[in-house]
């Protein structure tokens, strides 16, 4: 599953005629923008995102102005896909990185290929299954989250300068943040630093590092406020964390299932 079978790049181009594949393709488009023309519509494209076309389905691309792409065709992908897709990439443009990165292995002769193409096959499904997912979040919503991700364990991060940097109103971010994910954003970053403190303190590698370094590490500047949220989110203290998810464990391994009375 998830074997690339070719990956090709296209020069500056305006038009690749009708064809099928074997299998799937898809299709990331580096620069310019068209439309992939199919026997029931068309999709429209632009750089930045990728056309998933599933096999045996002919199909056309055209472009007034030209477009440049890389397109990875791969057999058995486990994606949910039963149509041609468009799937943006995010911000960060991790799925252009994967894209490149299998063009580079796939021309190359390195004695590790094969190994490398099978990586990264799976590694493009999965962007694409979760780019594909997470459609339904707004750009700016995307944007917020990804500015989370990367500041949460950053103590002196300050959310609310960051949103006041964005072209629109403070509670509009808001509001629409926590339609769309759930939570505020505030609540959102809170979440994601205790999240974090939990899987460090349950991580045999972080043994031994104490409560207000895993606090700091984490975004938070007071240990005591942690300890305090954290218990109040996981119901135990963070010093006893690791102890409460391992007797909740063994308690499952325990666990005897009995048969049907009738049996």
């Amino acid at each position: 599953m998830n074997d690339i079978v070719y990956v090709g790049r296209h020069a500056l181009m305006q038009t690749v005629q009708r064809h099928t594949h074997e299998s799937w393709e898809f299709v990331y488009c580096t620069y310019g923008a068209g439309a992939f023309e199919f026997d029931h519509g068309s999709l429209k494209y632009q750089k930045g995102e990728v056309v998933a076309i599933p096999p045996q389905t002919p199909h056309a691309n055209t472009s007034e102005k030209g477009f440049r792409n890389i397109h990875v065709n791969m057999i058995l992908p486990t994606l949910t896909l039963k149509e041609p897709t468009v799937i943006r990439d995010g911000d960060r443009h991790f799925l252009l990185d994967a894209f490149q990165a299998a063009l580079y292995h796939y021309v190359s002769d390195r004695p590790e290929r094969t190994a490398l193409l099978a990586a990264y096959g799976n590694l493009i499904s999965c962007y694409l299954a979760a780019y594909q997912t997470s459609r339904q979040r707004s750009q700016v919503v995307e944007q917020i989250e990804q500015d989370i991700i990367s500041h949460y364990a950053d103590s002196g991060y300050e959310l609310d300068t960051f949103l006041h940097t964005l072209p629109f109103s403070y509670d509009y971010l808001r509001r629409l943040f926590q339609k769309e994910m759930r939570l505020t954003p505030h609540r959102y970053l809170n979440d994601k630093r205790l999240q974090m403190a939990a899987e460090a303190l349950v991580n045999p590698e972080m043994a031994g590092t104490s409560m207000a370094d895993i606090a700091r590490m984490c975004g938070f500047r007071e240990p005591l406020y942690f300890s305090r949220v954290f218990k109040k989110k996981y119901g135990v203290a963070p010093s006893f964390y690791a102890q409460a998810v391992k007797l909740a464990e063994g308690k499952k391994q325990d666990r005897v299932i009995l048969p049907p009375a009738d049996a």
